[in-house]
């Protein structure tokens, strides 16, 4: 697998660094979105076998808006989505021991509440760490285009409002720090909800396209590859290898 150039800056300031997405972890697979433990563990080994190196988000963002030099050769990004408890179970000891930094987007509406979720004590035990930072996704996870049929207009657009501003300020309040980061839920995003995220102090926004972040993607709707348990062995190695052909193919067109 060629691997030679992932993440480096090249004529133009180009980059390529891949965004991986998980939402939860255990011994077996429960559903769709559970990555067993064994499973992402040996995929944060492999990437540090290969000489990757896992990047905080930010410093990603912070490159694309030209406030921080590119990233280094061979990085990755990884976020966890939701709030899951198997993030401090089975996650955060992966994490300590490899010393890799991740980013959880969090629905705080869950948090001390659901019996799935994790809790504030644990959410400010992995800041405290310096390898975990914490951003939004929305107040309690929505359908915007299911509510968007629902509500009336003003309506719509104040529960638009509310779960995107509330999480920030619940998130910022409970644990500190800047939130202003946002995964949207289901992946779902258009002009309307990026201007209103933009409104109320987001400046990053993230979905589920399969291919890596590049200069050429909006800052509010940066790309992620959704983890699955097949996702592992041969499949992630191909997986690496499909984002480097992608970047290639990309940068090559007229």
């Amino acid at each position: 697998m060629d691997i030679a150039g992932w993440g480096k800056e090249t004529e133009g300031g180009r980059v390529r660094v891949p965004i991986l997405l998980y939402h939860r972890f255990g011994p077996v697979v429960t559903d769709s979105m559970t990555v067993e433990t064994s499973v992402i563990a040996s995929q944060l080994k492999y990437l540090q076998v290969q000489g990757y190196t896992v990047i905080p988000l930010r410093r990603l963002v912070a490159s694309l808006a030209g406030k921080a030099p590119s990233p280094p050769d061979h990085a990755v990004v990884i976020t966890v989505d939701d709030g899951h408890e198997s993030v401090f179970t089975n996650l955060y000891p992966l994490i300590r021991r490899y010393h890799i930094p991740i980013t959880l987007f969090i629905y705080p509406s869950a948090i001390s509440n659901a019996s799935y979720a994790l809790t504030w004590q644990q959410l400010q035990e992995m800041k405290d760490s310096g390898l975990v930072d914490i951003q939004s996704h929305t107040y309690w996870h929505p359908n915007f285009k299911k509510e968007k049929k629902r509500l009336t207009a003003q309506e719509y657009e104040n529960f638009v409002h509310h779960q995107l501003l509330k999480s920030r300020e619940v998130l910022q309040q409970k644990l500190g720090g800047t939130v202003d980061m946002l995964a949207w839920p289901y992946g779902i995003y258009d002009d309307e909800l990026v201007n209103d995220a933009k409104r109320v102090g987001y400046i990053a926004g993230f979905s589920m396209a399969r291919h890596p972040v590049t200069r050429a993607d909006s800052m509010m709707a940066l790309p992620r590859y959704l983890m699955i348990n097949q996702v592992q062995g041969i499949v992630f190695e191909k997986l690496l290898a499909e984002s480097s052909r992608f970047r290639e193919k990309r940068e090559n067109q007229p």
